[in-house]
């Protein structure tokens, strides 16, 4: 079976984004007394029905990113309700199986997740704003306001575009006319994401060509080229020159927060994925840097995105992916074939080796634990490099946990697991399984979202998800519903008896079966 080495992204950015996790217990089901309103699915519709614009975090409780927001946004909430108009601030905690309909419904499946909800539901927007404090005020302040401001001066204009992230500036002989009204129109529509201003003197503004009158769109970056300019006003094609325009060729992975936003878009567009990692310290540091814009300026036909990130914050990529630091500078590609990995790199040789990837030559690189020793305890140990022998090629019904080591609710659920494996223990066609999703590549038949994520595999091939109650008493009669038929007995019986079993199922189901290899018991 294919193995899938990022499926799915999403899980990945809330992996990747967050610091080492640590379980507790929140409690969502009631408004604290705090500055930020504490919402879960039982009070989250009556209270957003209340505001026409509020701010929803979703959260973890494990989620480090999460634990540095939350002093900060509590900090923001207490000034921002009792800004005029005012702006309320809340959060749901993501994690929690009571709210996973509001965690589908919002997409929040990379931690903290925050959207701003405007008229009672019927707007959605994500937040591109800062992490702190006042950046959180600051810029929330602005999504109330005006979509767009007006700039004066080239103070106010150094002031407001500086290095500050991709801005949008509108540049009009007069503020009236279909060119104006299309850019407001997009202004109010991505205002989440950008930041957006209009003049009618390009002369203010810090880059370019000061003298031209307009109407044009700036948009400027402190990335690439550093500012690119547009005369199409058509609404559609400037949301998709913002969009490719303010998006780097090369994105950044550091501690920088504002290339939080570039991340998960990187992370799920649906293309290949090239990362290297190298110490931002490496005295050759300028010359990795050249080498992957150049590359990605030669493969931008190839469907690949191209990352570059510091080793000394990629800790949990690392982890997640299961690298190691001895191999940097680390140059791997994932995409739908596999994980591709050169390490130990010099610049000149990225081109090159990016090319032999196109070309097809690499071999897959999967990620395994190492396959365990025979054991004689009821719940199975799976790893990447045996999951066929166990899961797909043994003929048994498979009941597979996908696990994390961190997971709260994987440790809760253990001995629910080994009661279910216990009560099989007998039943020589069934197999209980479970298999760390964090050490291990997950083939691309499995969607695996979170933790625990149960599925079953039957002796017929079938294969379920299991989302439902989480107890030993549900899942047997899940298990017992769907197993498929019986498994060929074991080594050691005689033909006779094999061929007997064979009549008696071809008779009572009517239907021949092919003859499958003899399998030992596990």
């Amino acid at each position: 079976m294919a193995v899938n080495p990022v499926l799915p992204f999403a899980l990945a950015i809330a992996v990747l984004l967050s610091s080492s996790p640590a379980v507790a217990d929140v409690d969502a089901s009631r408004e604290l007394k705090e500055a930020v309103l504490t919402l879960d699915a039982g009070n989250f519709s009556e209270v957003v029905a209340k505001h026409r614009f509020i701010v929803v975090e979703f959260y973890a409780p494990w989620c480090g990113h999460c634990k540095q927001l939350a002093p900060e946004y509590e900090k923001a909430a207490s000034v921002l309700r009792k800004n005029d108009p005012p702006v309320a601030l809340a959060k749901v905690d993501a994690y929690d199986e009571r709210n996973k309909e509001l965690k589908d419904k919002y997409g929040a499946h990379a931690y903290p997740t925050i959207k701003i909800i405007k008229n009672e539901g019927s707007d959605v927007r994500g937040y591109g704003g800062p992490r702190d404090a006042d950046g959180i005020v600051e810029y929330l302040k602005r999504q109330v306001g005006a979509a767009s401001l007006e700039l004066r001066s080239a103070r106010e204009a150094s002031q407001s575009i500086g290095n500050k992230g991709v801005i949008l500036v509108g540049v009009f002989p007069e503020f009236a006319g279909s060119e104006y009204e299309n850019f407001m129109a997009v202004a109010e529509k991505m205002r989440a994401d950008y930041d957006f201003f209009h003049t009618s003197d390009a002369g203010i503004l810090p880059r370019g060509d000061r003298s031209v009158k307009g109407p044009f769109v700036r948009l400027f970056k402190p990335f690439d080229e550093l500012f690119v300019d547009s005369e199409d006003f058509d609404r559609d094609a400037l949301e998709k020159f913002i969009e490719v325009s303010g998006f780097p060729t090369v994105v950044t992975y550091d501690a920088d927060p504002t290339n939080h936003k570039f991340l998960e878009r990187y992370y799920s567009t649906p293309s290949a994925k090239a990362m290297l990692f190298v110490s931002f310290s490496d005295d050759r540091i300028e010359s990795f840097k050249s080498q992957t814009h150049e590359a990605a300026r030669q493969f931008s036909a190839n469907n690949i995105s191209f990352l570059i990130g510091d080793v000394a914050d990629a800790d949990r990529v690392f982890q997640y992916f299961g690298l190691k630091e001895s191999d940097v500078p680390l140059l791997f590609v994932i995409a739908s074939t596999g994980k591709y990995l050169n390490p130990t790199m010099d610049p000149d040789q990225i081109i090159p080796w990016i090319k032999q990837y196109i070309y097809g030559n690499l071999t897959p690189y999967v990620k395994s634990e190492p396959i365990p020793k025979a054991s004689d305890q009821p719940v199975k140990v799976v790893v990447a490099d045996n999951i066929d022998d166990i899961v797909f090629n043994s003929g048994k019904n498979v009941l597979l946990q996908f696990y994390a080591p961190w997971c709260g609710h994987c440790r809760k659920f253990a001995p629910i697991l080994e009661e279910i494996a216990v009560s099989f223990q007998d039943d020589h066609d069934i197999v209980i399984a479970k298999m760390d999703g964090t050490a291990n590549d997950i083939p691309t038949d499995f969607a695996v979202d979170g933790y625990p994520t149960l599925y079953l595999y039957s002796s017929s091939g079938n294969l379920l998800s299991y989302d439902g109650v989480r107890t030993a008493e549900e899942i047997i009669s899940f298990i017992n519903e769907n197993r498929g038929p019986r498994a060929r007995a074991a080594a050691g019986v005689d033909e006779k008896t094999q061929t007997d079993a064979a009549e008696e199922e071809v008779t009572s189901s009517s239907s021949s079966s092919s003859s499958e290899s003899v399998k030992d018991e596990l």
